[in-house]
């Protein structure tokens, strides 16, 4: 039985270097990102983000939401989609493909708010000491609610909480009976975006250079503002310090080898199963295509400096339990289904 239930990502890809380096090719150059509703952006008031290295400074021309431009630290374009309600998203690489073919079906979701309607209220920022799937892992799930976000449960009790997969994104249900009672998304592979009480809350887990650490980036929106609005934001700011304080705990058992691989429970954590599903098959895909390339280049001596990191990274994978006899039908999420 319990070779059939998922099972977690191993230890090693919360705090390998080359495993890292190989996450950011497999994974971050081929994603999309959400840069925020369009009020964020004020006329000649650049917004700078930075996403596993690349820089990108988005920057509105005029009052038509469709002047907000964006360029990456090179000069150079990407490619970027504004949804018809008003949300920026934006990739960092070529290697993407359209917000279409990445995100189907999110627009549906993202049609039933105006995310124009809620004012720029703050950004807020600051290191973590952990890796960005350690805090990913505890978003996707909410076992942990009940316990360590009291004032949360009370709004939305864990005991009826779910999570419904589609590609590259997840819809968290706070209560069946309601599911119209606020929009709770994970966007594949870093992001959040939460819309209730009024407001808007996004983060964003940005990878450092060290796999242990990661950059939080918090923005928030709201129709309301002085007293009412800070009382929102004391409130999502808790809930935030909560996971904030847990997932460093986790990051150290992590690192200290108390903790290195487990199962995943079917019905409650089938969010994390199928996110880290995506990690592993890009990750594997981005390997296989490593190894293919390292055998076209091996009678290049010349070219053999510009490969160290891959090979590295592919030394350690090839070395993990995720290589060789790996098997999809009892690893991460493997059978976790899917809403189309």
């Amino acid at each position: 039985m319990a070779n059939s239930l998922p099972r977690t990502l191993p230890a090693s890809w919360y705090c390998s270097k080359p495993l890292y380096s190989l996450e950011q090719r497999a994974v971050f150059l081929k994603s999309w990102y959400l840069l925020g509703p369009v009020t964020k952006f004020k006329e000649n008031e650049p917004v700078v983000y930075e996403y596993a290295g690349v820089t990108l400074t988005a920057t509105r021309a005029t009052p038509d939401d469709s002047s907000i431009a964006v360029v990456d630290d090179k000069g150079n374009r990407p490619k970027t989609h504004l949804t018809p309600t008003g949300l920026l998203f934006s990739t960092i690489s070529e290697a993407a493909p359209s917000f279409h073919d990445f995100f189907p079906g999110l627009e549906d979701v993202l049609s039933t708010v105006d995310f124009r309607v809620r004012p720029y209220r703050r950004s807020i920022s600051y290191h973590g000491d952990f890796n960005w799937k350690t805090m990913v892992d505890g978003y996707q799930e909410c076992l942990h609610c009940a316990y360590t976000h009291p004032s949360f449960s009370v709004l939305y009790p864990p005991t009826s909480y779910a999570v419904i997969n589609h590609h590259n994104w997840c819809r968290h249900i706070a209560d069946p009976e309601k599911p119209d009672d606020g929009v709770f998304l994970y966007l594949f592979p870093i992001g959040t975006l939460n819309v209730y009480g009024g407001g808007i809350s996004q983060f964003r887990v940005c990878p450092t250079e060290e796999p242990g650490g990661t950059r939080m980036e918090f923005d928030y929106y709201n129709v309301e503002e002085g007293e009412k609005f800070e009382e929102y934001y004391k409130f999502v700011r808790q809930v935030a310090i909560e996971d904030y304080g847990l997932c460093e705990k986790a990051q150290s058992n992590l690192e200290r080898g108390i903790y290195a691989e487990g199962i995943l429970n079917p019905v409650k954590e089938t969010g994390v199963a199928y996110y880290q599903q995506r990690v592993l098959e890009m990750v594997l895909s981005q390997h296989h295509e490593d190894k293919q390339n390292k055998k076209n280049l091996q009678h290049r001596p010349a070219d053999g400096a510009s490969t160290d990191a891959t090979a590295s990274s592919q030394s350690e994978l090839d070395s993990s339990s995720y290589s060789g006899n790996f098997n999809f039908t009892t690893r991460a999420g493997a059978g976790i289904a899917v809403s189309t």
